[in-house]
């Protein structure tokens, strides 16, 4: 679970931004993050300078989500204000004012797809929503097929959620972790049987 929600997190080494342009589809990809949370998912040499100059050409922009400044792609502003009522920086283009069609939805699946199985508190908190709120919203991807919920930690003692993309990965590298095991005791931090 952890090496999983690394790399969708793109905090493993391998997954990390390498350019400028990285950092925005990083945004893209995973949604709003603060600067330290930037500089954690990047081997920019200068993490602050690449984010200045993607403000400065309007490819980014930073936004109050959750009491904190979090930059966003420019693609997702309508996204964060139709969801969240985050006020937007004038000048914008209109093309990308159009009101999104399901912004709570759509927020909660990004969050979802970056993110190994979560409690409907972990998203809650993330963005600022009441935990009723919250959970309303994922229940109704559940319902709707496009979340799966259950208890997917082990030792996990509340409802979890996660994309169903997320959960076959997750399969999948317990699979494979448990064959490696298998054909060689000695692998993968396992004691030798005796």
């Amino acid at each position: 679970l952890a090496a999983i929600e690394r790399q969708l997190q793109h905090l493993d080494e391998k997954y990390k931004a390498r350019t400028a342009d990285a950092l925005h589809d990083l945004l893209i990809r995973i949604g709003d993050l603060t600067l330290p949370e930037l500089e954690a998912r990047s081997v920019v040499a200068n993490t602050p300078g690449a984010v200045r100059d993607l403000e400065r050409a309007r490819r980014i922009v930073p936004l109050p989500v959750a009491g904190e400044r979090r930059f966003v792609a420019v693609e997702d502003v309508a996204l964060y204000r139709d969801a969240l009522g985050a006020p937007l920086p004038p000048g914008l283009p209109e093309a990308l004012l159009e009101p999104v069609r399901d912004p709570a939805a759509d927020l909660a699946m990004r969050y979802a797809r970056s993110h190994a199985p979560f409690a409907a508190a972990e998203f809650a908190a993330r963005y600022g929503l009441g935990p009723a709120v919250a959970e309303t919203i994922l229940r109704r991807l559940a319902d709707a097929g496009r979340l799966i919920e259950g208890e997917f930690r082990p030792g996990g003692i509340e409802r979890e959620w996660v994309d169903p993309d997320v959960l076959r990965s997750l399969r999948r590298r317990s699979i494979s972790t448990t064959a490696r095991r298998w054909r060689n005791p000695n692998c993968c931090g396992s004691r030798p049987v005796v």
